[in-house]
């Protein structure tokens, strides 16, 4: 029996049941990979421009990063104090310490000049003064050029003792060593310690201190075998 549709796929003609291939370009890849590759690329490249768009506006509007601000004067930095004040560090003035009393501490005097009878006679010096004195000793080790004042740690000790270099005409003050320069290393209770040098003896505190308001007596017996 004779029929007018054919038996199988013509020349050219794909076979029934099948799919149909993709369109392909000249380079023989799919025409919609192609396009979607290109619309990416236009789309990184205008979201590029975009972006430089904007940041130029913002530096030619003078938008910028300001950092932090220098509300310095003049070159000088300023400190910001509790409830919105400020002060120049380097105008600001220090506080005031206030000097101990002189017999805030006991001090004792050790002959360290060569000198008899002189570390007697300032001590008694300084007890008229105001200081709190007990006996004077010698010194152990050589003589001393220099007058030294020494003071044990704590309290108001330090401050007597800068009290003491003062009216000694300034003598240089120091922390008490471990190995204290006197006879026996036994200074009781006192807690400044001077040790005598030739500068200082033999002469009155009116001699070393010449602005002290009340210049005290200087006068003391000196023999031989005193310190």
């Amino acid at each position: 029996m004779s029929t007018d549709v054919p038996d199988g796929p013509g020349p050219g003609q794909p076979e029934r049941g099948t799919r149909r291939p993709p369109r392909v370009g000249d380079s023989g890849s799919p025409v919609g990979s192609t396009l979607s590759i290109v619309l990416a690329v236009v789309a990184v490249v205008a979201g590029f421009l975009i972006l430089r768009n904007i940041f130029d506006d913002d530096g030619a509007n003078g938008v910028t990063n300001p950092g932090p601000r220098d509300t310095s004067v003049g070159g000088s930095s300023t400190t910001s104090l509790p409830g919105g004040s400020s002060s120049d560090p380097a105008s600001s003035t220090p506080p005031s310490v206030t000097s101990p009393p002189k017999d805030a501490a006991v001090v004792i005097l050790a002959n360290a000049s060569g000198v008899d009878g002189s570390a007697q006679q300032m001590t008694n010096a300084l007890e008229s003064a105001g200081y709190r004195m007990a006996e004077p000793t010698n010194g152990t080790g050589p003589d001393l050029d220099e007058t030294m004042v020494f003071f044990v740690r704590g309290g108001s000790n330090r401050g007597v003792a800068e009290l003491v270099a003062a009216d000694l005409g300034g003598a240089t003050v120091r922390r008490m060593p471990a190995e204290i320069p006197v006879q026996d290393e036994d200074i009781g209770r006192a807690a400044v310690l001077v040790m005598l040098g030739s500068d200082t003896a033999g002469q009155s505190l009116e001699d070393l201190n010449p602005e002290a308001v009340t210049p005290p007596d200087a006068s003391g017996g000196a023999t031989t075998s005193a310190p």
